[in-house]
């Protein structure tokens, strides 16, 4: 695969578009959900009987913060083949009533982490709010999304005259030293006021929220060659990106192709909406369901099915390389991430392996290797708990960065559109076995 700088910038920019729509994994799904819409697909609902035809598009989101999206073939299909990412990443969650009046003159917000970040570059930038509420009208309960996107809070350090040591290492306590300065004295009440005026309804009928700190930092391409891209997000809506971009520009005659981007991956994933829970298997069995086969053939469908878990992994860093694996060193702008591990918090094995590197290598499009230091335990991801409830092959990929975890992630320029290439190529192949250990693939 070759392409030329402006083409791996105008992938990157348009990620960065889609990053700065998406300041919450609930505006995260609206934005996947009005690119899919926008080519054809039609929305869902899980409390409804789905009638399906064949040769259209379908999604279905949960909870507002999951969607499923998939293209059913004009043929009668075989399998279903599956890329699976998350919306969420880690941040701080407001907690109801959080306004905290301190020091005789300041109002600041009490909130609590969300997944396990790197605290530090949270302090001293711009800072906003978005996410969920719940609004009351009458007997009537509605979901609004809301994005307050402005400089709004800030987590202001300590001065270095007043704590010496924070340069030899410190320990933020999270309910001290990770609390966001909102206002005055003043600002008290404020928050709820500045919600409702932009909803545009009373402050007694908001009875529920659910509302997460953001980066107001745009994403930015650097370096001598401008080969490197900085952005909130990276992981993992990255490849969230890349999969519902790659889902509407393939085509397959023999399978059901599916984009899943799943929620709350950095806490676990033990929710209704997580990879833990049946949407998934759910959502593929009421294909199946939908052209009348039995569950005979559902489970044949998947036991010829493939799933992609994507979520980005570690690039080797110019300072700390002997953290890195000694002989497998992945670098940004190296190609996609295969990811190993011999606990299994990584699915992919000699079968799933060998598949997914040979579409690669027919479409030649470059890929590189990850596997954690021995000693170093690594990060999960979403493959292993979703393969728990579809048990099909499946391989863990992504694309390697720095600082993961960071408000403000660091990646290639080329990455976007090589991840995209790569999963386009994925829903364009039809992956079989024979149940024996033999499997063929062929392009469609």
């Amino acid at each position: 695969m070759n392409a030329t700088q402006a083409q791996y910038e105008a992938s990157t920019h348009e990620l960065f578009h889609f990053i700065e729509n998406s300041p919450s994994c609930f505006h995260a799904v609206a934005s996947t959900s009005d690119i899919l819409s926008k080519h054809g697909f039609t929305e869902l609902m899980e409390n409804n009987i789905w009638k399906l035809e064949k040769g259209k598009s379908y999604f279905v989101r949960r909870n507002d913060s999951a969607i499923i999206a998939f293209k059913i073939p004009e043929n009668d299909f075989k399998n279903f083949q599956i890329i699976a990412s998350h919306s969420d990443s880690p941040t701080f969650k407001l907690k109801e009533n959080p306004e905290m009046k301190t020091a005789g003159h300041y109002t600041k917000l009490n909130v609590e982490r969300y997944g396990g970040m790197i605290c530090s570059p949270w302090f001293d930038r711009p800072l906003s709010i978005a996410g969920k509420v719940m609004v009351r009208q009458g007997n009537q309960f509605t979901s609004r999304l809301i994005n307050l996107d402005q400089d709004l809070v800030m987590i202001v350090n300590l001065a270095i005259h007043m704590n010496r040591n924070i340069n030899d290492g410190y320990s933020f306590n999270p309910q001290k030293d990770l609390l966001p300065i909102f206002g005055s004295e003043c600002a008290d009440g404020a928050l709820l006021d500045l919600i409702a005026n932009t909803l545009n309804v009373s402050k007694e009928s908001i009875v529920g929220t659910e509302l997460y700190l953001y980066n107001r930092m745009k994403g930015c391409i650097w370096g001598a060659n401008r080969e490197f891209i900085s952005a909130p997000k990276l992981d993992d809506l990255q490849c969230a990106f890349s999969s519902v971009n790659a889902l509407v520009q393939s085509n397959n005659n023999t399978n059901v192709s599916v984009c899943a981007i799943l929620d709350n991956e950095e806490v676990g994933s033990g929710t209704k909406q997580g990879a833990r829970s049946p949407f998934l298997s759910d959502v593929l069995k009421r294909i199946s369901i939908a052209f009348g086969k039995s569950d005979e053939e559902h489970f044949a469908s998947l036991a010829s099915s493939f799933l992609v878990s994507a979520d980005n992994g570690h690039a080797i860093h110019p300072n700390y390389e002997e953290k890195c694996d000694p002989v497998n060193k992945p670098y940004l702008g190296g190609g996609v991430l295969i990811k190993f591990a011999g606990n299994q918090s990584y699915t992919t094995d000699s079968v799933s392996y060998a598949l997914f590197r040979s579409i690669l290598d027919d479409e030649k499009i470059p890929y590189q290797l990850f596997f954690n230091r021995s000693d170093q335990p690594g990060g999960s991801t979403l493959g292993n708990l979703s393969t728990s409830h579809v048990a099909i092959n499946s391989v863990d990929i992504g694309v390697a960065q720095l600082a993961m975890h960071s408000p403000y992630e660091t990646g290639s320029v080329k990455d976007t559109l090589q991840l995209t290439n790569a999963m386009t190529a994925f829903y364009q192949h039809t992956i079989l076995s024979d149940g024996n250990g033999c499997y063929t693939i062929h392009k469609n």
